[in-house]
């Protein structure tokens, strides 16, 4: 059977309004050709020098669409070297080998990259499955290609095992970083195989369809590649949640269909004339939104209209150009100020820029405006793709005349997030780990930037607190520090930063000062996090309890606030406290395990709790403890929603049908669409616990809800 007619998206999308839809199927129609000119080219010998093979004109042509003047005949010899190669390989679809990269350097092509990617990516499975070389690979084609080729070659399973799958990730992240194009390249090989993927087991689907959603899909945003983002997460959406995926795609085909009214055309129409009337030169054009986005509107909005189904985008030449467009349509038209955004005078950290608002139509509909230059949209749409090589100059992206203060040429394909990512990444030892801290990091939906006490500015995950600030700051000398000011005012180390704060970090003048167990409570970046685990692994009497006079066992009831009871049976030791550790929130009956703590208390944690490995690794004994007879207790869940009006009311309505008592509770600012809810509830019986969660992951709009488990 063949992939396509086994692909997870329904052929009813093919069909639908959105271009990039349409776009999809005409390139599925070109990847057939591709296959039966791959399958005869295999037989019918080599094409002329002179021309290219029919295999490739396809790219070919979305090549010079981009890049008139490319020289196609680095392209050619690539071709040959990679279709003969290959040969005799075929597809668990039955399609030879070939129609893979082709596919992949096609996605490419038609996003602008140029011709090294092209070439590396015709090439990047032949040094990982074929008898090609890298040495070989670098003498035909040049370092710059051999470098990107080996960037996406997976490790040796044989060497790795099960670690062979993140530490692939760690080389081609590591890779990314001296080459954007290496990731340029990964993502168009995952957007292809997902395309393909329904040839595959149920259960390999889910597979790889969560990796995607965990780390490629963030990186593709990161990078500002949103044609390859957004088809990545309506196949993703398709395998993992096939019911809702029907659901939306039902909702656009109704309203899509013949017959329906087109409500965003009328206002793009209205719109355009406004626009000619003030002597604008602009192209309006409905740009209706993908799978996800729309789902993700219908549970913020409940019930859909005609408008909701698209935005308008709006592109003009210049960057003053689109703020005089900004001025007519609200002249023009009631503008919903709450709705405006200029991520012109402040992109966002993926290079993105345009200008958002949204406008009532005298019917009343109310519609989205994006507002943009072309340049801005094709960085929009390509985001790194778009910017070449950062070894050179990309025309009309980048500025070679930028530099930075150290008088170096800024390079916007290595912002700093990635940067980030590439500091820590080096300190984590272990394959688990670095996985385990690569999703964490890329879960993190927005930055903010904090302002230092010497004038310049820290990029942070949202949700950072002075001691991620210290390590993001400092490295290692932040183990030394002492405390913080936060806008001028002392402040904990744990206090959590907002956006604009001025910190400043006190750090001690005694080298061998070092972090206590405690802040990794307060760490939240795997930066800060795993240098302070080294730390402490490395100074374990740093860790240990203090020495005391031994004295008869004793059982010792937990504090009062945690609501349910522990005891401990302590091996000698005085009377201690003991409470709940506040990383996983333990409660009856969960099975637990105790630790000492710096003080003399005991801090009772879920066995299957990350710090459970922490403690031990650091030789830490463990405590024994137990629950009491008292069944209540207290528990910080984390709701993961879709932003909606009533949202925060309907969650408290289910939490006190349920019998629970709100304690606390935080709400992040949203982001995409996103929101997160921390509840801290006191329960009167431990059991309904299961109970509540399922109740709170009923309410329309709550994707997941979880028990507090910091890593």
């Amino acid at each position: 059977m063949s992939a396509e007619a086994t692909n997870p998206v329904s052929a009813a999308e093919t069909a639908a309004t959105d271009p990039r839809v349409r776009r999809r199927g005409r390139a599925r129609l070109d990847l057939r050709r591709i296959g039966r000119a791959a399958l005869l080219g295999a037989t019918a010998g080599p094409a002329p020098r002179d021309r290219l093979p029919d295999a490739i004109s396809h790219v070919a042509e979305a090549h010079r669409a981009h890049h008139p003047e490319a020289d196609l005949t680095v392209l050619r010899r690539a071709y040959v070297l990679a279709e003969s190669s290959h040969r005799g390989q075929f597809r668990k679809s039955g399609e030879p080998y070939i129609t893979h990269p082709l596919a992949v350097t096609l996605i490419l092509a038609e996003l602008g990259a140029e011709t090294t990617t092209l070439t590396a990516s015709l090439l990047h499975d032949t040094v990982e499955d074929t008898e090609v070389t890298l040495d070989q690979v670098r003498r035909e084609f040049g370092d710059e290609v051999a470098y990107l080729v080996d960037g996406v070659t997976k490790v040796e399973k044989i060497d790795y095992g099960a670690a062979a799958e993140p530490e692939t990730f760690r080389k081609m992240l590591v890779a990314t970083g001296d080459d954007v194009r290496v990731m340029s390249i990964k993502l168009a090989d995952r957007l292809h195989n997902m395309r393909t993927l329904g040839v595959m087991r149920p259960e390999k689907q889910a597979r790889i369809a969560k990796v995607t959603r965990d780390v490629l899909i963030p990186l593709a945003e990161r990078l500002g590649v949103q044609a390859l983002k957004t088809e990545l997460e309506d196949l993703v959406f398709a395998i993992l949640h096939p019911e809702e995926y029907e659901a939306t795609r039902a909702l656009i085909a109704d309203a899509t269909g013949s017959g329906s009214p087109d409500a965003l055309a009328a206002v793009a129409e209205h719109v355009g004339t406004v626009l000619r009337e003030a002597d604008i030169a602009a192209e309006v054009l409905v740009r209706p939104r993908h799978f996800v986005s729309v789902h993700r509107v219908r549970l913020k909005r409940g019930e859909l209209r005609g408008c909701d189904f698209g935005r308008l985008l709006v592109l003009v030449a210049e960057d003053a150009d689109c703020y005089a467009v900004l001025g007519e349509l609200h002249t023009c038209f009631t503008p919903l100020i709450s709705e405006f955004k200029d991520f012109i005078a402040a992109p966002k950290f993926n290079l993105y820029q345009s200008l958002h608002t949204a406008i009532a139509a005298p019917d009343g509909a109310v519609a989205e405006v994006l507002i943009r230059t072309h340049r801005m949209h094709k960085v929009a749409e390509a985001g790194v793709v778009a910017l070449g090589s950062p070894l050179g100059t990309a025309p009309d992206t980048a500025d070679p005349s930028e530099t930075a203060e150290d008088g170096e040429r800024t390079d916007p394909t290595r912002p700093g997030w990635l940067a980030r990512l590439l500091d820590w990444q080096e300190s984590a030892p272990d394959p688990d780990t670095f996985w385990s801290s690569l999703r964490a990091d890329l879960a993190e939906d927005h930055e903010i930037t904090v302002f230092r006490a010497d004038g310049g500015t820290l990029g942070l995950p949202a949700g950072s607190t002075c001691v991620d600030a210290a390590y993001a700051q400092h490295a290692e000398a932040a183990h030394g520090c002492l405390g913080a000011r936060v806008n001028g005012r002392l402040a904990p180390l744990g206090t959590v930063l907002a956006d604009g704060d001025t910190v400043h970090l006190l750090l001690a003048q005694d080298a061998g000062s070092g972090p206590s167990p405690e802040w990794l409570d307060h760490a939240r970046t795997p930066a800060a996090r795993i240098a302070i685990t080294a730390w402490l692994q490395a100074h374990p009497e740093a860790a240990a309890p203090p020495a005391a006079a031994p004295r008869p066992p004793l059982s010792v009831a937990a504090d009062r606030s945690s609501g349910a009871e522990l005891h401990a049976d302590l091996d000698g030791a005085p009377a201690a406290p003991v409470r709940p550790a506040g990383c996983c929130t333990p409660v009856p009956p969960d099975a637990i395990t105790g630790f000492r703590v710096r003080g003399g208390a005991v801090t009772a944690h879920r066995t299957g709790c990350p710090a459970v490995d922490v403690m031990r690794r650091l030789g830490r004994a463990a405590v024994p403890v137990r629950w009491g007879d008292a069944a209540h207790c207290r528990v910080t869940l984390v709701a993961e929603s879709f932003g909606r009006p009533g949202l925060l009311a309907d969650l408290t309505e289910a939490i006190a049908t349920a019998g629970a008592e709100v304690v606390s509770a935080t709400v992040e600012p949203p982001s995409e669409q996103r929101v997160r809810h921390t509840y801290t509830l006191q329960l009167a019986d431990a059991a309904a616990l299961p109970a509540l969660m399922r109740a709170m992951r009923e309410v329309p709009g709550v994707y997941d809800v979880a028990r507090t488990h910091r890593l």
